[in-house]
């Protein structure tokens, strides 16, 4: 008997194929999940609108919208990258989906591989829906795009690796919880809404050392003020992106 040409021909689709596809997937059910839209999208757009149209926090000098809309655009990363990823793989885990994805011709690092694209993909989508809001309230952005990119790049890749390591170390209901909790703490006390300098001294110094302080005050920097790059928000974010996917890459439990 000779050997028989089979078509298509068996065997693992080629890697990078896998990763696609998987960020596709990845992608439409983070789109298609009502209460991670919810988080991911409205919510930064409807704080954008309030808070850009209607003078409730005293921004300082200036336009309300130049000040807030580089902090909502941080807000949407990490609502993305950190929260949503979290919760999402954390229930994953819980239903052993993790586990069966992971004994898949796809490796593990590529599974991670395509949830990291599927929130840069997903952030594309933020950025632009909320630049179209800020414009439309005034927005006036300067500065160069390359450092604005550089800030959104490592921003993601902290958050990222901060929620990976939430989701790979608790139990659903309690990363889900605490999450939500980051979030909301984040949100008030992270220079998003309220500018740092309504913040006591020592407070402030601390809450400067947070992903969510370097990257809105980075954004503000360069957007609103049309800094340069600034070297020292990025090195915050790098030491977060380095601490975060290291850890998630040491203690992620897969079921």
């Amino acid at each position: 008997m000779s050997a028989g040409t089979y078509a298509p021909r068996p065997g693992a689709a080629p890697l990078s194929r896998m990763i696609a596809a998987q960020t596709a997937l990845e992608t439409r059910m983070l789109l298609r999940n009502g209460e991670q839209l919810l988080l991911t999208v409205i919510i930064p757009a409807l704080l954008l609108v309030l808070f850009g149209s209607v003078d409730i926090v005293d921004t300082g000098a200036g336009d309300p919208v130049d000040f807030l809309a580089p902090g909502i655009l941080a807000l949407a990363v990490m609502s993305t990258a950190f929260t949503g990823q979290a919760i999402a793989t954390g229930f994953e885990r819980r239903y052993g989906v993790l586990k069966r994805l992971g004994a898949s011709p796809l490796p593990r690092w590529a599974l991670m591989t395509s949830k990291t694209l599927s929130v840069l993909v997903t952030e594309v989508l933020q950025v632009v829906l909320l630049t179209v809001i800020a414009f439309a309230l005034g927005w006036s952005p300067h500065g160069n795009p390359l450092a604005v990119l550089l800030l959104l790049v490592l921003g993601t890749a902290a958050f990222s690796g901060l929620g990976l390591l939430m989701a790979g170390t608790l139990k659903a209901e309690a990363t889900l919880a605490a999450a939500n909790l980051v979030f909301l703490l984040l949100l008030v006390g992270g220079g998003v809404i309220v500018p740092m300098e309504k913040f006591p001294d020592a407070v402030a110094s601390v809450l400067g050392l947070l992903p969510i302080a370097a990257l809105s005050d980075g954004l503000r920097d360069v957007l609103q003020h049309g800094a340069g790059v600034p070297w020292g928000d990025l090195g915050v974010l790098a030491v977060w992106s380095v601490l975060g996917l290291g850890a998630a890459a040491r203690f992620f439990r897969w079921e």
